[in-house]
């Protein structure tokens, strides 16, 4: 069983986007996909609501108190959509019940120096300094040849953990949402940008570099 945490300390980064998506994906190829929501918005958990009889199943988790005892062992994923805001114990606990950790991060000046911080704690948990669990960043929700893009592509090059990919910002997102869809379960004629740009964290996420060492 695999576990993926989301998770930024910074509101609005798009935790639950990616979140919903990785699920929606990964159901759509025939996996046993459970997610887990955390935030107390429970935005993934509300996504799912919408999610139609038609499509893949998934299966839907509340509450941080609640855990993960209730995934069932047949399940091949489970992604975690975690609150923001987390630090300390919380975040220590987030990261224990993951394996690959994805790190949304928006271009903007705040979410960059917010972002600098959280890294540093999450390489600071036990699980993480071990590589026990592994760290890959995303670039959400961005513009291409703007300035701010270009910073936060810098940015990003230069942390001390992978790069793994860049989402643009569009309406097929939205448009996914409303539905209880990934972008992957919309047409091709619609989405094939937005499946190029998931194409790199696919395969980060499929290849050893995203799991622990064994």
């Amino acid at each position: 069983m695999r576990h993926i945490l989301v998770t930024n300390a910074k509101g609005g980064c798009g935790k639950s986007t990616v979140a919903t998506n990785l699920a929606a994906y990964y159901a759509s190829e025939g996996h046993a996909v459970a997610l887990a929501d955390y935030d107390p918005q429970g935005s993934s958990l509300g996504w799912l609501e919408e999610r139609p009889e038609s499509a893949a199943p998934i299966a839907g988790l509340s509450g941080f108190d609640e855990g993960l005892r209730h995934v069932s062992r047949s399940a091949d994923y489970v992604i975690i959509d975690a609150p923001a805001r987390s630090h300390g114990k919380e975040l220590t606990e987030l990261v224990r019940h993951a394996e690959t950790i994805i790190v949304p991060v928006l271009p903007s000046p705040i979410d960059m120096k917010a972002a600098t911080k959280f890294i540093a704690e999450l390489l600071d948990r036990g699980k993480v300094s071990s590589r026990q669990a592994k760290i890959g960043v995303v670039a959400n929700r961005i513009k291409e040849n703007t300035l701010i893009f270009d910073e936060l592509d810098a940015y990003l090059d230069k942390l001390k953990v992978p790069y793994v990919g860049t989402l643009r910002e569009a309406q097929n997102y939205i448009r996914a949402y409303q539905r209880g869809l990934g972008v992957h379960e919309l047409p091709p004629y619609l989405a094939w940008p937005d499946w190029e740009q998931w194409q790199p964290i696919i395969d980060w996420l499929d290849s050893r570099r995203s799991r622990p060492q064994s």
